[in-house]
């Protein structure tokens, strides 16, 4: 069986080491580039099932290499996690609103990172239709009749908190930003901040009870619901 390759844009040497180490203990095919342009043209010419970019990159930026890769019919399904300082928070947000589908922050774990990889690729292989249901420890949402069960206990949820609550289900492991959320708000106020989704995410825990810890905070960038792993 053909191992799944990698394509790795990083241009510091210690950190891409490291991951082409923990590639290749992983069971992965790993294929490096140091700078932007030749990480897009390599994106290209290989067509990995993964691409780990970093930001700050000689030659192209990371969003630069990011917004070409999603912009590309024949690209745009190859998953992307961003790797970037704390620092490029805005940056990171920005990625993810490009499309990437995950980011993971300097410095890392490198298990950390490959738990990531290997929940990406994941997604990727599962069907794309809805479920109608979705389950979650004891809890079980109905999707088509807006439900959501706790041991059979029906919780009532406004149509905004159910509807964020499918979408960080639907993307479980995956980071997404309060922007990304709001398309799930219903609203008819006609000023809508991102900051209203903290809002919809505190009604939910508290909802979902005292020791619900499903919802991830992830600090300046959004919301992650706890993947399987």
């Amino acid at each position: 069986m053909q191992k799944p390759t990698i394509l790795l844009i990083e241009d510091e040497e210690d950190i891409a080491a490291l991951i082409k180490l923990q590639a290749e203990m992983s069971g992965y095919r790993i294929i490096m580039e140091m700078d932007g342009l030749n990480g897009f043209r390599a994106v290209e010419r290989e067509k990995p099932d993964i691409v780990i970019l970093d930001i700050m990159l000689p030659g192209m930026s990371g969003l630069d290499v990011c917004r070409k890769i999603k912009s590309s019919p024949e690209l745009k399904s190859i998953p992307v996690i961003i790797i970037s300082a704390k620092s490029e928070e805005l940056d990171v947000i920005l990625g993810l609103e490009l499309g990437a589908d995950d980011y993971v922050t300097k410095p890392f774990s490198p298990k950390v990172l490959f738990s990531r990889v290997r929940a990406v690729l994941r997604r990727g292989i599962e069907p794309e239709k809805t479920p109608r249901l979705l389950t979650f420890g004891s809890f079980v949402m109905e999707v088509d009749r807006y439900i959501v069960r706790n041991k059979d206990k029906p919780i009532a949820l406004t149509l905004s908190e159910f509807g964020i609550l499918r979408r960080l289900l639907m993307n479980r492991g995956k980071v997404l930003t309060r922007n990304q959320l709001l398309d799930d708000v219903q609203n008819d106020d006609a000023f809508i901040v991102d900051r209203n989704i903290d809002v919809h995410i505190a009604a939910l825990r508290k909802k979902l009870g005292p020791n619900f810890d499903w919802i991830e905070t992830v600090r300046g960038v959004g919301y992650r619901f706890k993947d399987d792993d």
